[in-house]
């Protein structure tokens, strides 16, 4: 009885095997699987925006940006004309430069006329004639960018609308002209009539960073540029290029209110000094007058006044975030 139980359950064991391993292959159902998952498997799908050459679009993506990438770096040093430009000013250089020297002259006059000596007034006229203009441009060209940055985002989000409706892009540029404020305007008019006379599309709007120099400008100059040489959905990534302006505009502001402490401490620490001066000259003017009529004094006046200056640009810099 036993050899006959053993001898079931190694015909058992041996059909098991049989029915697991040799079984599918006579059968064909191993191949059916291979089949099966031949059919199933993700394989890499063959790009279809090809163009002449055979290349793939995104390495067309990359050499445009590499191309876009040399172009800055090739344009780095911005002419004086470009930055009157950039600071929405009408100016020639001559005049810019007659508007400067008018301007040392008077500085170098109106402190000879104070009696302070010819080198603090020879250092007066030189800050204004060389200094106070260039910071002007400077002033002038950040808030016309703050402007701009405002209603930028506005402005792509009229051409992803009228690009969805079916309007071209040429007369979505043309509703902005029409309606949208400076200096928003007037920069999409320069890429709209830079395109009349010739100019592609792409290349007028990559030009906007060269008179408008912020990354929302260098950003759209792009989507653009991409979408004129490789095609694509120019609608969607307007879109996106939309939410990101957004973004970064949201971003700044937390940042602003952020640091708006900071601020407000390094106003009242670089305020200080001054503020206990006058307040000890009204008291004491005897006692404090020695800084500004003996030599001595002078030059720690001097020195004080250096050192803060180095304090609040340190400061300046600690709050300032670049993103």
């Amino acid at each position: 009885m036993q050899p006959l139980a053993l001898f079931f359950l190694v015909s058992v064991a041996i059909g098991g095997v049989i029915w697991v391993f040799v079984y599918p292959i006579i059968s064909g159902e191993r191949r059916v699987e291979q089949r099966r998952e031949s059919v199933a498997r993700t394989a890499p799908v063959r790009r279809l925006e090809q163009r002449a050459g055979g290349k793939p679009r995104r390495d067309q993506i990359e050499e445009t940006l590499k191309e876009v990438e040399a172009r800055h770096k090739a344009s780095k040093r911005v002419p004086l004309a470009t930055r009157i430009s950039q600071a929405g000013l009408t100016w020639s250089k001559q005049r810019f430069f007659l508007t400067a020297g008018a301007l040392g002259i008077a500085g170098f006059l109106l402190f000879m006329l104070t009696g302070v000596g010819v080198i603090p007034s020879l250092g007066v006229g030189f800050a204004a004639g060389f200094g106070l203009p260039f910071w002007v441009l400077s002033y002038l060209k950040k808030r016309r960018e703050a402007k701009f940055l405002d209603v930028f985002p506005d402005a792509v989000d009229i051409i992803v609308r009228g690009i969805k409706s079916g309007l071209p892009l040429m007369d979505c540029l043309k509703v902005i002209v029409a309606e949208a404020p400076e200096p928003v305007r007037s920069e999409i008019r320069t890429i709209v009539e830079s395109q009349a006379i010739g100019l592609p599309m792409g290349e007028a709007c990559l030009k906007l960073y060269e008179r408008m120099p912020i990354p929302e400008a260098n950003f759209f100059g792009i989507v653009i540029f991409i979408q004129q040489k490789s095609g694509g959905n120019l609608s969607e990534a307007l879109g996106n290029l939309s939410r990101v302006l957004r973004d970064r505009k949201r971003m700044k502001a937390k940042i602003q209110s952020m640091s708006m402490e900071a601020k407000a401490s390094g106003a009242i620490i670089a305020s200080l000094p001054i503020v206990v001066m006058i307040l000890v000259y009204l008291t004491s003017p005897d006692y404090i007058s020695l800084l500004w009529t003996q030599q001595l004094g002078k030059i720690m006046l001097a020195a004080s006044a250096f050192w803060m200056s180095i304090g609040v640009l340190v400061m300046r810099k600690m709050i300032n975030f670049d993103f």
